[in-house]
């Protein structure tokens, strides 16, 4: 049976249609995708994201160990709160998984992970540990429930529904988090997501996330489930781990090499692999001229320098048009036109630089 978050009760009772999501039941949608998707774009939406983990990384070593751990640099984390982005590698310079650090203090760091990735994520950084750092503690926060709220009025809905939040991140700037108390319980609210629309994402205790979540609902946010969750990731840019990156892709044939710290004086897991690798490939964004069908992972792509393959694809609601990404040969320039096939067909599309839509507005055309 899948597991499920703390707010599976309220899912039901809002009419999700629930799916098994990487062993966790989770909402697809509560009637419409499309609609869901178009309230992030245009208002605000909230989520479920408590299938992903929450992990505690405390000690004097900390620091250190992640320097180490992970392929981009924690000592740009100079001011508390401050977030990176990064990969985590192993020593052949594939990717393990992508992540959001947070700098707490020098000895304190949450890092959160992907869902499906969790388990072997964790056991890594502690075999990691082990050798490396071995008075650590890596302690995931199982305690915790998450939730995005995003969107142009994400933040003030979050604000009016909780005036705790409003006097802590009126002043937080993006990529940032901060804890705070809110009826008396402690919450560590990020200015962060995975839509390309502002707001937040609250890490509450387990046992407030309904009490927060229809307290959001009952002042306007729309619940929104997985379907609109990744329409709006690809209209961003943003990369799915397991299909638009993986543990046998480097970061640098994955749109990921901004992630990979090369420039400071320190080693780290997968560097020597990386700095050994000569790219191939390239992750560039598709938009779909002809009619007749949608983008869809793994469709061949033909190019003038080769074949390539869509990663992840779909039709994007706030274009009106189908997006993909696609792995493709690294010669092939933006502007160009490629052909995917589609069943018996093979329709024109141009090759872009996601992304393709943020801010409530398309990006491309």
């Amino acid at each position: 049976m899948p597991r499920p978050t703390p707010l599976n009760a309220a899912h039901r009772a809002f009419g999700a249609r629930m799916v098994d999501f990487g062993g966790w039941d989770m909402p697809l949608h509560y009637g419409s995708q499309i609609d869901e998707h178009h309230a992030v774009r245009r208002e605000a939406g909230m989520f479920d994201v408590s299938h992903m983990r929450v992990v505690d990384v405390r000690g004097a070593q900390a620091r250190e160990f992640l320097r180490y751990a992970i392929a981009n640099n924690v000592d740009k984390l100079r001011d508390p709160g401050k977030a990176l982005y990064s990969c985590l590698l192993d020593r052949d310079g594939g990717v393990l998984d992508d992540l959001i650090v947070y700098y707490l203090r020098d000895d304190f760091y949450r890092v959160v992970v992907n869902a499906a990735t969790a388990d072997k994520d964790v056991a890594w950084l502690r075999q990691l540990a082990a050798a490396r750092a071995p008075g650590l503690d890596i302690e995931e926060r199982t305690d915790l429930a998450m939730l995005a709220v995003q969107g142009p009025q994400a933040r003030a809905k979050a604000w009016e529904a909780f005036p705790e939040v409003h006097a802590a991140t009126q002043s937080l700037k993006p990529f940032n988090g901060v804890m705070l108390t809110c009826a008396e319980r402690e919450w560590f609210v990020a200015r962060t997501g995975y839509t390309g629309e502002d707001g937040f994402e609250l890490m509450v205790p387990a046992d407030e996330a309904q009490r927060v979540w229809s307290a959001l609902s009952a002042i306007g946010v729309r619940p929104c489930g997985l379907g609109a969750r990744d329409t709006l990731r690809l209209e961003a840019g943003l990369n799915l781990y397991g299909q638009d990156m993986d543990e046998r892709v480097s970061p640098l044939e994955s749109g990921l090499a901004w992630t990979v710290d090369l420039t400071a004086d320190r080693d780290f897991v997968g560097r020597d692999a990386v700095l050994k690798t000569k790219p191939l490939r390239q992750l560039a964004g598709l938009l779909l001229l002809d009619a007749g069908g949608v983008l869809r992972a793994h469709q061949r792509v033909e190019t003038t320098a080769g074949d390539g393959e869509i990663t992840s694809g779909t039709f994007a609601p706030t274009l009106g048009k189908s997006i993909a990404l696609a792995r493709l040969p690294e010669s092939v320039p933006v502007g160009d036109i490629v052909h995917v096939v589609v069943r018996d067909k093979r329709l024109a599309a141009r090759v872009v630089k996601p992304p393709f839509a943020r801010n409530g507005r398309a990006l491309v055309s």
